[in-house]
């Protein structure tokens, strides 16, 4: 159950991040609003998750999958310029929070 409000919480992050970008520095109504109720459930769902997952991998998965997928969603999404710098990024995060859970147990 923590990994599933953990991918809850890693899609309320993204989904406020995107909004972030639609907001026009917060001068667009509905999407400053859903940038701050995606954030705040994020991060409630985060807390939850703490409880049961060390903080070192569950941040590290929130935060590298979210990451990942808004670096994603910049170049799909709002066509932002695809390199081969981005996609190792990218792959490095990912091989990163594999290294994170490989390298330590955790409940599950």
């Amino acid at each position: 159950m923590p990994y599933v409000l953990l991918a809850v919480a890693i899609g309320a992050e993204i989904t406020a991040t995107s909004l972030l970008k639609l907001s026009a520095g917060f001068t667009r109504l509905w999407p400053s609003v859903g940038v701050a109720a995606g954030y705040l459930l994020s991060f409630l769902l985060l807390s939850l998750t703490l409880r049961s997952v060390p903080v070192s991998v569950a941040y590290a998965i929130w935060s590298g999958a979210g990451t990942a997928v808004v670096a994603a969603i910049g170049m799909v999404v709002f066509g932002e310029p695809v390199s081969l710098a981005k996609i190792g990024g990218i792959a490095l995060i990912i091989a990163g929070v594999v290294a994170l859970n490989l390298g330590g147990t955790h409940a599950g």
